[in-house]
């Protein structure tokens, strides 16, 4: 389990496990993690953490949040990475095996954007969404390896997209974390899980709408059929047939 390692000049203060998808950063008691200090916003920063992988996201605090030195909006967190709030850093420790996985995950990730010459439905969904991001993860889970338990996974799952010149276009769900969005503007992540896929919340002011109703913090569960709206674009969640 990855957890942040908490301290000023150089004191460690505490150790915090990332043992939930969302842990909130800031100077107000309701947070997770509160940091008592001026120079931190009430709702400072909020790290999110699906699968093996941690994303770290600035809240529009007023005096920003650095990691390794650098001011940043949005980051996907690596073992040793030192997030800075204030006066106060936390140092993002991975688990060993994770940590290494994580790494090489983020090297692989695929970004498909514009329009894509070549056939398949992958490339002809990066197009539907013209500067929106579709970031397709590879985590730990390997196919060359059996479930555990001997089970076998859960039926294979697409989203089609429903709205604008590419709708009718489908993405197969392959990967066990999917980023879809566009950066900046609206971004969400589905996990592919033993028991069913799961969307999350990862940026901006606006949480996804599943079937017109808008989700919170929370991982929420797709249903056969679901349809998401998610940076003005309309698309739905379906199981794929045997």
């Amino acid at each position: 389990m990855a957890k942040l390692i908490m301290s000023l000049e150089n004191a460690v203060i505490r150790e915090v496990p990332l043992d939930k998808e969302r842990v909130t950063i800031g100077r107000k008691e309701h947070n997770d993690i509160q940091v008592d200090n001026l120079a931190v916003s009430g709702e400072h920063a909020v790290i999110v953490t699906l699968l093996n992988d941690s994303f770290l996201e600035d809240l529009g605090s007023t005096n920003g949040t650095l990691v390794n030195g650098n001011p940043v909006k949005k980051h996907i967190l690596q073992n040793n990475d030192v997030i800075e709030v204030g006066k106060y850093k936390l140092k993002y420790v991975a688990d060993q095996a994770a940590g290494k996985a994580s790494v090489a995950d983020f090297e692989k990730t695929m970004v498909l954007r514009g329009p894509i010459p070549q056939p398949g439905a992958a490339a002809a969904l990066g197009g539907g969404f013209g500067d929106t991001q579709i970031n397709a993860t590879t985590t730990v889970s390997s196919p060359s390896h059996p479930p555990l338990g001997g089970k076998q996974p859960e039926k294979m799952a697409a989203v089609q997209i429903l709205t604008g010149p590419n709708a009718g276009r489908e993405l197969e769900l392959t990967k066990s974390l999917t980023t879809l969005g566009k950066p900046g503007v609206q971004v969400a992540v589905i996990t592919r899980r033993p028991h069913g896929h799961f969307i999350t919340h990862v940026e901006g002011a606006n949480f996804p709408i599943v079937n017109g109703k808008s989700l919170n913090a929370q991982a929420h569960q797709l249903n056969d059929h679901d349809v998401i709206e998610l940076a003005g674009v309309k698309m739905e969640f379906f199981l794929k047939n045997d």
